[in-house]
């Protein structure tokens, strides 16, 4: 098969990730794959998993026709059978296409927190947690199809690049370091982020503790006045900021304790290092062979109901029992890679990936319904995007969307 591959955005984030893990492990399977992608801090990344890129056509918003129009042109001068959006603007710039060249498939991927409800229902759509599928099933009449994020184990281990990232950021002998690997948003990350300056700062002051926070963002300014400030106050590095590292293995490879959600949780794992999943008002929770049925379920996310003091206290006395328990922590990470290599393994998604691929091509939908099921889609995005527009003019709507939106 011809496939083109076409994420939102190439900022580092989980979904981007794994639209190029994903691509590259399915090129490798005998299919030729494109990836169809604006230019971004990932392009280095796709180009060294050996990923052919197509620029994205830029647009003043999305979903475009122009863009469209280009998927088209490059369906038909690649001979493309699926086009892959993740995300919902380019799953729908991809299901227009349709309308242009009706023997092309259009699939769907959404890993993000919610699932928008203008999708067409004849498009197959990728999730990435049972709640999400579960959810989807219950709305929706198309095929609807459940691939958990994947790791690719070999990349992600213990012992490849911890020692460069000490050299590049030292520590002095005894800190422990306890590591959150993220996209530095407002939505999901911010609150979970600020609390662990704040915890990790509340252990700095009886013990050698580093907090380490990789990663870029709209919210950066505000973590880095937070991790000042307290820097400030104890007189040491308690929290570095390396902002955004092209690869971030180093730093998950450097951790006792990592802090995360989503596909950063997942390749905290991979590097059998201890994880407490982060989520949203207070939530906090270690990875535990008791916990992990929590996480298969919902994702690797959760929300809590408690206050920022609490959860301050709740995060440092989670912290507290991995550091000052060596051999907790060491259980804790073999546990979180057995885990991921029994599950979210980078092959097993590449197959699924194909296997909906093929049910894609051979489950078309007809021109009129295809047409039917786009005007329809049109008609609620641009009630969508009137309303957050009312939104935005009182100053209260979400900055990333649906992403910000739990299921």
């Amino acid at each position: 098969m011809r496939v083109v591959v076409y994420p939102h955005t190439m900022e580092v984030g989980g979904s981007q990730l794994n639209a190029l893990e994903i691509a590259a492990a399915v090129r490798e399977r005998g299919h030729e794959v494109l990836l169809y992608a604006p230019e971004g801090d990932l392009l280095a990344h796709a180009h060294s998993l050996g990923l052919e890129h197509v620029p994205a056509l830029r647009a003043p918003f999305h979903p475009s026709p122009t863009v469209t129009r280009d998927l088209a042109r490059l369906v038909h001068d690649r001979g493309i059978d699926v086009l892959h959006g993740y995300e919902w603007p380019p799953a729908l710039e991809a299901f227009g296409v349709r309308a242009l060249r009706p023997h092309v498939a259009a699939v769907a991927t959404v890993m993000s927190m919610a699932i928008p409800p203008f999708l067409p229902s004849s498009m197959p759509l990728v999730v990435g947690t049972r709640r999400l599928a579960e959810q989807a099933r219950r709305s929706r009449r198309g095929p609807v199809r459940l691939l958990e994020p994947p790791v690719d184990t070999h990349a992600n281990r213990p012992g490849v690049a911890a020692d460069r990232f000490r050299a590049d950021h030292p520590v002095e002998p005894g800190t422990a370091q306890v590591v959150v690997v993220s996209r530095l948003a407002h939505e999901l990350k911010l609150e979970g982020i600020l609390t662990a300056v704040r915890a990790v700062a509340t252990l700095a002051r009886g013990r050698a503790v580093r907090l380490v926070v990789v990663g870029d963002g709209p919210a950066a300014p505000e973590v880095r006045a937070a991790a000042e400030e307290v820097n400030r106050a104890a007189g040491r590095e308690v929290v570095l900021l390396t902002g955004q590292l092209d690869d971030p293995r180093g730093a998950y490879d450097a951790a006792d304790v990592c802090l995360g959600m989503g596909g950063s949780a997942l390749r905290a794992l991979a590097f059998a290092r201890p994880l407490v999943v982060q989520g949203e008002r207070g939530f906090f929770e270690l990875l535990t062979p008791e916990s992990v049925g929590t996480f298969l379920e919902q994702g690797w996310y959760g929300v809590a109901d408690r206050a920022p003091e609490e959860a301050v206290e709740h995060l440092a006395a989670l912290l507290v029992g991995l550091l000052d328990d060596p051999g907790r922590r060491e259980r804790l990470g073999c546990y979180g890679r057995e885990l991921v290599e029994e599950r979210f393994g980078l092959g097993r998604a590449a197959e699924l990936q194909i296997e909906v691929y093929r049910e894609a091509v051979e489950a078309r939908a007809g021109v009129a319904r295809t047409l039917a099921e786009g005007a329809r889609s049109t008609t609620a995005v641009v009630r969508h995007k009137a309303r957050r527009r009312v939104q935005r003019s009182r100053g209260d709507v979400a900055r990333d969307d649906f992403n910000a939106k739990p299921a």
